[in-house]
């Protein structure tokens, strides 16, 4: 550095650091006179900025972005707003510094509050205790028309209680729907739960109404979240995998005659694996009892027959769980103190009586 300060008059700055290979603004800094270091960085933080704006410039900003007019805007409109009027206070960045100084950054406008819901715990230890519901969409051969395929089932049993085709999609048709299939299923008040997601028709006013008038307490998945509503994705999935199902139906006649098939099948002839290989109209009825036995005998007769074929002793038959459940409490849940929801009482559904199939 002492070399580039006692070069001869006649080299240049920039001819001298190339030769000794440094930095043309590291040096200019290095020779540069200093202050002591907390003394310098203070007294450039003080010194005044001459662009900057004067203190009644800044109340001036902060009065008008405080003004009937745009204390619920952000900056940015206050400012493109202000220059249509060919007015100019300061830069968008500075409104926000001067805001951010007076504690008022951020959203401006009223907002609504976080919305938080509770996960939607259900259990069945018996048919009839809960249904859950949803809608799908079944495509046609018409390009952008689809169907709406209503499908109610029993959550012990899995059993489709009732479903409904329509051209359409609303209230009206789910409560003509869940009031027939309560009137048909003989549902006493306050016994059933009927568990939905956030579809508009499941929170229709008028829809709930219907629920409360019945008697039956309404669930709700959250906004969202498909698995708070699994057993009627599960049976969804299961209907459209079968190897007959069309990719588009021709119409609704031709949707409802698939349906009703596919609908005997699965509640008749089904051996969900959900329910250890029992049908869904097996456990509704409460017939699996008297078919595990039958199948028992089966296994007896096996067994006696060639037990070394049975590494782990006398085969039993397995039995659907007792208890059905829908986001389950896990011990380390119940560790931390969570409990099960109470379900809001108050739903149902509609279908025409003419679309109706009975079960």
């Amino acid at each position: 550095m002492n070399l580039v300060a006692q070069r001869p008059a006649p080299v240049p700055m920039n001819a001298a650091c190339q030769a000794l290979g440094l930095n043309r603004s590291s040096v200019y800094a290095r020779l540069r006179p200093r202050v002591a270091g907390p003394v310098a960085s203070r007294a450039r933080r003080d010194a005044p900025q001459p662009r900057s704006l004067s203190i009644e410039e800044r109340q001036r900003v902060l009065e008008v972005l405080h003004s009937e007019a745009f204390r619920d805007q952000p900056p940015v409109q206050v400012y493109q707003e202000l220059l249509e009027h060919d007015r100019y206070l300061c830069s968008v960045s500075t409104m926000h510094r001067l805001l951010r100084q007076a504690g008022e950054s951020g959203e401006r406008r009223l907002q609504r509050p976080a919305q938080h819901h509770a996960v939607p715990r259900l259990e069945a230890r018996a048919p009839n205790e809960v249904w859950t519901w949803d809608i799908s969409k079944l495509a046609t051969v018409v390009r952008g028309v689809y169907l709406s395929l209503y499908v109610v089932l029993d959550l012990y049993s899995r059993f489709v209680v009732a479903w409904m085709v329509s051209r359409k999609e609303n209230s009206a048709l789910a409560r003509q729907l869940m009031n027939e299939a309560v009137d048909r299923h003989a549902i006493e008040k306050g016994r059933l739960t009927l568990h939905q997601d956030r579809g508009s028709p499941m929170i229709a006013h008028s829809f709930l109404d219907l629920i409360g008038e019945l008697g039956v307490t309404a669930s709700h998945s959250r906004p969202r979240v498909s698995n708070d509503n699994p057993f009627s994705e599960s049976q969804f999935k299961t209907q459209k995998s079968q190897p007959d199902y069309p990719a588009k139906f021709t119409g609704a006649g031709h949707a409802r005659a698939w349906c009703a098939d596919y609908f005997e099948w699965y509640n008749r002839s089904h051996h969900h694996s959900g329910l250890a290989g029992f049908t869904p109209e097996q456990v509704f009825t409460g017939r699996h009892l008297a078919v595990a036995a039958e199948k028992q005998v089966a296994l007896d007769a096996a067994y006696d027959a060639n037990p070394e074929r049975f590494v782990r002793g006398r085969p039993r038959v397995p039995m659907p769980p007792e208890i059905v459940t829908i986001n389950p409490v896990t011990p380390e849940q119940l560790d931390a103190g969570v409990c099960s929801q109470v379900n809001f009482p108050t739903l149902t559904a509609v279908k025409l009586k003419s679309e109706l199939i009975p079960q």
